[in-house]
């Protein structure tokens, strides 16, 4: 007890600091999304597949580089011949995040259980600097 009472500033720092590490892994566990940090550690690491579901047009103007693009609304259909193996990683990008997340409740229902959607879509993926292509 008297190295609590001792060392009370020490043991509040560290908690404090504790807390703002486990900050940002509470706030975003409900949203389901992944960041575009560990959206590319899953593309190198784990071969995850990343897939676009913005419109063609939209696609056209500019995507992360190697991505797939099967617009949201021919999700369902298209989906499975564009990702043939189901147990592999399923990253799903959007403009900001919106359509990928019910991207990602259609994905799920096709079987594709490790399917995440990027957090901030394809505006977060260009303000990390990371590469943009032009079809």
């Amino acid at each position: 007890m008297k190295f609590f009472v001792d060392n009370w500033l020490l043991i509040l720092i560290a908690l404090s600091s504790g807390g703002m590490l486990a900050w940002p892994k509470l706030r975003g566990a409900g949203q389901g999304s992944l960041t575009v940090q560990g959206a590319v550690h899953i593309i190198n690491r784990e071969r995850g597949v990343l897939v676009d579901v913005r419109e063609p047009d939209e696609f056209a103007a500019g995507h992360p580089v190697g991505a797939r693009n099967v617009p949201l609304d021919q999700l369902e259909a298209k989906l499975p011949g564009a990702v043939k193996n189901k147990t592999v990683p399923l990253l799903l990008i959007c403009a900001s995040g919106s359509r990928a997340q019910r991207a990602v409740a259609t994905a799920k229902k096709l079987g594709y259980e490790q399917a995440q959607a990027v957090g901030g879509g394809l505006k977060a993926w260009k303000d990390a600097n990371l590469p943009i292509e032009k079809a």
